[in-house]
C-alpha cells in the first residue's frame, strides 16, 4: 500500500482541472478562469468541445500586483451579454489565490440575474479530487445539488483517491510512461481463447466520457464472443452530475443497438467501487479469462482469481501497477480522451478495431 507521505515525481491531475470538468458536468455553460491566459490552457480548449465557453481575465504582472477584481467584474458582465448562459462559473487558479481576489465580491458587483458558481481552488492541493468537491460544495450552496449528492459524491472521491494510491498512478514515486502490450498481439490471444470455446467476463468499468471509447471494445467482445462472455458495464443513468447521466443513456442506448446485452454495476461515477457488484454477480461461477475496458484497477485482483487477465487502459502510467497486480495483457488507447470529447455515440478503439478485424481474417481463412 501506498504511504500518505509518498512523493509522486511525476505530473499529477491538477485540482483546476478537476474542478473546470466538475463545472462542466454540473451544466454550467460558461467558466471564467481568474488567472494567466495560459492557465489550463489543453483541458480549457477541449471543454469548448463539449460546449463550454472558457473564459480568461488573463491576469498579467500589473494583476499580480494591483489585484484583479475590476477585470473579473467586467468579464462576468461581458460573458453575461454575448453568451445569456442560464449558469456560469468562475475558477480560481494559483495566481487568484495568491494575490487574495475575492471572487464573491466580483459576483456581487457584477449584479447578474443567472446563478454564479464560485469556486476558490488552485493546483496546490496533494490530490486533485480536492478541485470536484470546492466545486460540489458550491454548487451545493447554490441548491444545484443537495446535502445527499454532496455526501454521496464526496464518499466516491475517496474511494477514487484511495484506488490511485494502492495500485494507479499514484501508487508509487516514479511511474515512467508504458505503452503496453502490442494490441495485435493480445487480440490475437484473446481471440485464441474465444474460438477454444473459452468463457469470460466482458466488463466496462469507465470514467465520465472515456466510456464512449471503452465501450466500443465491450461491443467488440460482445460480437466477437457472444454467449460465450457475460457483459457488464457500469451505465446506470439514474445517478450522477446531469452529464454523467446523459453519456451512460447514450452509450447503453448504443450498445443495446449493437445486441449488447449487459448487466449493470453501477453508474459511470461510481467505478471505484464497482467491484463488489461485479464480485456478487460473479460468485459462484467460472471464467477463463476476463476483458476489463477502463479502469481495471479498481476491479480487486482477488475476484479475478484463476483468469486470464486482458485490462485496456488510457493512461501510460498504469501499465506497470497493472501488471503488477497480475494483469497479464494491459493495452494502452493512446489519445483517448480528446477523441471521446464533445461525442454522443460510441467512438472506435484501436484494441476494438483490430479484434474485430482479426476475427473477420480468421473467419475468412476458415
Amino acid at each position: 500500500m501506498a504511504s500518505d507521505n509518498l512523493t509522486i515525481l511525476h505530473p499529477r491531475p491538477s485540482s483546476i482541472v478537476a474542478a473546470l470538468y466538475t463545472l462542466r458536468d454540473l451544466g454550467a455553460e460558461v467558466v471564467i478562469l481568474h488567472g494567466p491566459s495560459g492557465c489550463c490552457f489543453k483541458h480549457a480548449r477541449l471543454l469548448e468541445e463539449d460546449g463550454v465557453r472558457v473564459l480568461t481575465t488573463a491576469l498579467d504582472e500589473a494583476g499580480f500586483v494591483f489585484g484583479g477584481l475590476r477585470p473579473l467584474t467586467a468579464l462576468l458582465r461581458k460573458a453575461n451579454e454575448l453568451f445569456h448562459p442560464k449558469l456560469m462559473a468562475i475558477s480560481g487558479t494559483c495566481s487568484s489565490m495568491i494575490i487574495g481576489d475575492d471572487l464573491h465580491q466580483a459576483v456581487l458587483d457584477a449584479d447578474l440575474d443567472i446563478p454564479v458558481l464560485e469556486v476558490e481552488v488552485h493546483a496546490g492541493y496533494r490530490d486533485n479530487t480536492k478541485g470536484v468537491i470546492l466545486t460540489l460544495e458550491a454548487a451545493r450552496d447554490k441548491g444545484i445539488i443537495d446535502e445527499e449528492e454532496l455526501n454521496r459524491q464526496k464518499g466516491l472521491l475517496d474511494k477514487a483517491t484511495l484506488v490511485e494510491k494502492l495500485h494507479g498512478a499514484a501508487s508509487s514515486e516514479y511511474l515512467a510512461p508504458e505503452r503496453g502490450d502490442l494490441k495485435y498481439e493480445a487480440a490475437a490471444r484473446l481471440l485464441e481463447l474465444i474460438r477454444q470455446g473459452k468463457k469470460g467476463l466482458n466488463i466496462l468499468n469507465a470514467k465520465k466520457e472515456t466510456a464512449y471509447m471503452f465501450a466500443d471494445i465491450t461491443a467488440a467482445v460482445a460480437e466477437v464472443a457472444g454467449d460465450q462472455v457475460d457483459t457488464f458495464a457500469n451505465l446506470n443513468d439514474q445517478v450522477g452530475l446531469p452529464k454523467v447521466r446523459r453519456d451512460a443513456a447514450n452509450i447503453a442506448r448504443d450498445l443495446l443497438e449493437r445486441k449488447v446485452n449487459f448487466q449493470l454495476i453501477g453508474g459511470l461515477d461510481e467505478y471505484p467501487v464497482t467491484g463488489d457488484a461485479v464480485q456478487e454477480q460473479i460468485a459462484n461461477k467460472n471464467y477463463d479469462f476476463a476483458v476489463i475496458s477502463g479502469v481495471p484497477h479498481a476491479l480487486p485482483i482477488s475476484s479475478l482469481k484463476g483468469m486470464e487477465i486482458f485490462s485496456i487502459t488510457n493512461g501510460p502510467r498504469q501499465v506497470k501497477p497493472l501488471r503488477s497486480l497480475g494483469h497479464q495483457h494491459v493495452t494502452v488507447e493512446l489519445d483517448l480522451h480528446p477523441k471521446t470529447m464533445g461525442v454522443k455515440n460510441l467512438v472506435e478503439s484501436e484494441f476494438g478495431a483490430t479484434l474485430r478485424s482479426l476475427n473477420k481474417a480468421k473467419a475468412t481463412e476458415i
